[in-house]
């Protein structure tokens, strides 16, 4: 298991396909994807900012997820941010994202963060079991209840 640093003219199609599928297991489709240029217009940017957040998880030279972090100020003080925990359906419930998880936990390290927050689609039961099971917890409901909070501390 690798991680590749995210390049966007190379794995333009990778990151958007993963993206999209993340959109339907957590929403049932891709009509909130919005629009794929705005999309890689952000990440590009995010990736500027944090170019070792932005990987793609490579696995006998296939991708097979992707991980996207960033730090961000949230209520006054300096969190880790997991924008993009995904592995391809046939990948997951193997342990996998035990791996996503643990370079998840030393980027933040890295930049010296001592909790991080994600969001997640109340529908997407199996992706909160993995969160509550790597020791994140329940903030509570976001984005009119589309979403809910978690986060966990290092």
């Amino acid at each position: 298991m690798q991680f590749e640093r995210i390049d966007i003219d190379k794995h333009r199609d990778e990151v958007v396909e993963f993206r999209k599928d993340s959109f339907r297991v957590s929403f049932g489709d891709t009509s909130d994807f919005g629009n794929e240029d705005d999309y890689l217009q952000w990440l590009e940017e995010k990736i500027n900012d944090f170019p070792e957040g932005f990987v793609l998880v490579v696995d006998n030279e296939e991708y097979i997820g992707q991980l996207e972090l960033t730090i961000r100020e949230y209520q006054g003080k300096k969190i880790g941010y997991v924008n993009l925990y995904y592995l391809r359906p046939e990948k997951r419930g193997r342990g996998i994202g035990i791996e996503l998880h643990n370079y998840a936990k030393q980027f933040f390290k890295t930049h010296k963060v001592s909790e991080y927050h994600l969001r997640v689609s109340p529908k997407n039961t199996s992706a909160i079991k993995f969160y509550r099971k790597i020791g994140m917890e329940e903030v509570g409901p976001e984005v009119e209840g589309k979403v809910i909070r978690m986060k966990a501390n290092l």
